[in-house]
This record gives structure tokens, sequence and C-alpha cells, in this order.
């Protein structure tokens, strides 16, 4: 299929797709996964693995925004648009961090639903002293243009720390905007901690190789580790995996402590066959605002494979997800460990 013939199917690429700007060699900042943005021109920047990687299997540049911020050879943009995001602090971060690493003066499109949030971003330009004026209006989607400046804020200040007590346990977590619970500890994870200690019943063990799947800002690895695993940490999401890292290092749970690694991956597409003893997730089910049980389906289905015999997948879900279906049909079989009406905690064994 040429790119001629390719057409937008997400409202925010429809709002773009009609406009007369020519984007060849623009930046494309936080897209969305769509077939026109990535059969067009210019290069995607996203924390999203899953996004970067779509776009170089249709043969397009894509980079994370750590390799674009630091990269010297990645070239000027002509320009760039930013897919406003679910989460307004994220939005900010992208807008700062686009002030900081492009030039003065380079045009930028900002573009998002307007139930996203994306009017916000008038009063956002205006408080960093930043022109903007309205391009463009449909589909319950707006577009605005301004152009980049220097604004003083340091985007490396959204990162932030907290502690987390479990039990007996602090453990001191960093974390940055768009990655889940940022800022405080979810309420399933922290039903899956309490049921992994034993809180209530008999302890489950957890050693040897542990996979946190889904790693966020690192509350698991950093307890998993802490207890003695060897963890190996991976998410899908550039700050996360950098969130992690950095809870990690916090707790000196660094270096030879965690006998792992973390990493980006999409489920388990960086892992290359390795197998675990265990397997510990709080799996996502959102896509922005949209309902999405994919990663989460592939995270049950494909557990067998990435478990020794015996090995056993624990994951926290709400209640009202339809995960004991998938894990019937990848396990034969499962039992809930913990249940407190909003959260329930989930054990299947590879036989």
């Amino acid at each position: 299929m040429s790119a001629e013939t390719v057409r937008a199917e997400n409202p925010v690429c429809q709002l773009l797709e009609r406009q007369a700007a020519d984007y060849r060699g623009w930046w494309w900042v936080a897209p969305p996964r769509d077939a026109w943005l990535e059969t067009g021109q210019g290069t995607a920047i996203s924390a999203d693995l899953a996004v970067r990687e779509a776009w170089q299997a249709a043969g397009r540049s894509a980079l994370s925004p750590f390799a674009a911020g630091s990269a010297g050879d990645v070239g000027t943009p002509a320009g760039a648009v930013l897919f406003w995001p679910k989460s307004h602090a994220l939005g900010e971060w992208w807008l700062l961090w686009l002030c900081a690493t492009l030039p003065e003066g380079t045009p930028l499109q900002l573009v998002g639903e307007n139930q996203g949030g994306i009017r916000r971003v008038l009063k956002v330009l205006a408080a960093l002293g930043l022109g903007c004026r309205k391009l463009d209006s449909a589909r319950r989607c707006s577009l605005f243009e301004t152009r980049l400046g220097r604004v003083g804020i340091d985007p490396d200040a959204a990162w932030t720390t907290f502690d987390a007590e479990l039990g007996s346990e602090r453990l001191t977590l960093t974390s940055h905007p768009g990655v889940f619970g940022h800022g405080k500890l979810d309420d399933g994870t922290r039903l899956l901690i309490e049921t992994l200690s034993g809180e209530g019943s008999a302890p489950i063990g957890l050693a040897g190789d542990v996979l946190d799947l889904g790693c966020g800002d690192g509350i698991l690895a950093a307890w998993l580790a802490r207890q003695g695993a060897g963890v190996t940490a991976v998410d899908v999401n550039a700050f996360a995996v950098e969130a992690t890292r950095r809870s990690l290092a916090a707790n000196q749970l660094a270096g030879e402590a965690l006998s792992g690694e973390t990493l980006e991956s999409d489920v388990y597409s960086a892992l290359d066959g390795r197998v675990f003893d265990a397997i510990v997730s709080n799996p996502p089910f959102h896509q922005e605002r949209a309902i999405d049980y994919g990663p989460a389906a592939r995270l049950i289905l494909d557990a067998p494979a990435h478990l020794r015999p015996g090995g056993a997948l624990v994951i926290v879900a709400n209640a009202f997800l339809p995960y004991p279906d998938l894990l019937e049909r990848a396990f034969g079989g499962f039992e809930i460990l913990a249940d407190d009406r909003r959260f329930r905690v989930y054990r299947a064994v590879r036989r």
C-alpha cells in the first residue's frame, strides 16, 4: 500500500491530515499509533517502545526522548508536532523538553482531543511566555501553533521521589509524569506486595530469577530485590524504565544487588526467549483513555513460554477484568490468592 493511499484513522491525525503544512523533516512527538503517520514523513519521538518499533518496521526513523535529547547526530527538525497526552503533567514535560532541546523559534504545533485537555495548553503557553494561535478544529480535536523559546525551567525537575510504606519496609521511589501510579503507591500493587509477603496468610515464595513485567516506578522490582530475588525489570515506557533504575539506585539495590537488568520491552519482545522462576505484574489495561486488553492478554498467554517448569505467574488486576478465561487458556487452571472486592491477586503455575 503506497503512502498516498493510507488515510488517518485517529481523529487527531485526521485533523492533521487536512492541513496544508509540509511536515517533511518534522518531529512527531508522543504520537499515537496510526498508519497515516507511520507511512508518512518525519521522525517519531516517543517514550513508547511499541510505537517506535512500529515506525521502524515501516522503515521510519523513531527515537526515544533520551536518545533525541542527547545524541548530537540526529539533526535539527524543521518543526515539531506535540500530541497532547492524557496526563497534563506529561504534556507540560514534553513542552519543556522541546524548549530545552530545539533551537529558539522552531515551529511547534500542539494537537489533541478537546476532552483530553488540549485547550488547557493556552494557559500553559501563556504562563511560559509563548504566544499561540489556533490553526484548526474538527472531530472534537483542536490544533494550535506556537514557536519554541527558552523558558528557564529544567524539564528534569519533573522527576520526583516519594516514600512507600510496606509493613516494616520503606522504599524510596522515583517517579515521572505519565508513569503508572505517578507519585503514589497504587492500591492494587500494595495488595500484590502484601500477598507476596504473606500478610494474613502463608508467604508466597518467590526465589530465583523473577521478571517484573510492567515495572512502572520500580516498586515491585525494588521490593523483590530486597527480598533476595534476582530481578529483571521491563516496561514498554522509557520513562518507567528510567524511573525503575533510579528507584533501585535510591534504595542501594542497583548493580550486583540486582542480578538481572532493567530494559525497555513490549511485553516479552526484548527478552529473547529467556525463562524465569516467576513473573509478577500489575498489567495495564488502558491506552490513553481507551481500554486495551492486548498487552495483558499477551502477558498471560505467552507466560508459560517464559517460565521454567513449576514457575508461577502472579498478577494483580481489577476484579472486573476478564483475566480468568485467559489464565485458564494459558495454564489450564489458576488460584485466587487475594480478593478485596476491588482487586484480585491471581497465581497460575506452569506444569
